[in-house]
Order: C-alpha cells, then structure tokens, then sequence
C-alpha cells in the first residue's frame, strides 16, 4: 500500500511539473483532429 501511495505521489509531482507540455500536446491532438473532421466533411460533398 505504502507502494501506491508513494507512486501516487511521483506522479502527482511529474503532472504538477508538465503540466503546461501535457496542455500543449492534448492541444496539438484536438487540433488535427479536428482538421480531420472538417477535412472530411470537405471532401464529401
């Protein structure tokens, strides 16, 4: 349990410390999908 915990920890500390570069790739990733979508209804019609 101890274990848990104390990796719980180690990963709360690695989000509060990247969490501006994990913003900025979830942002790049919702970008080109959603270029994929407009893209897509473009090329239907």
């Amino acid at each position: 349990m101890h274990q848990i915990i104390s990796g719980y920890r180690g990963l709360s500390l690695l989000v509060d410390v990247n969490w501006d570069r994990i913003l900025y790739l979830a942002t790049i990733v919702f970008a080109l999908m959603a270029g994929a979508f407009f893209g897509s209804l473009l090329l239907a019609y």
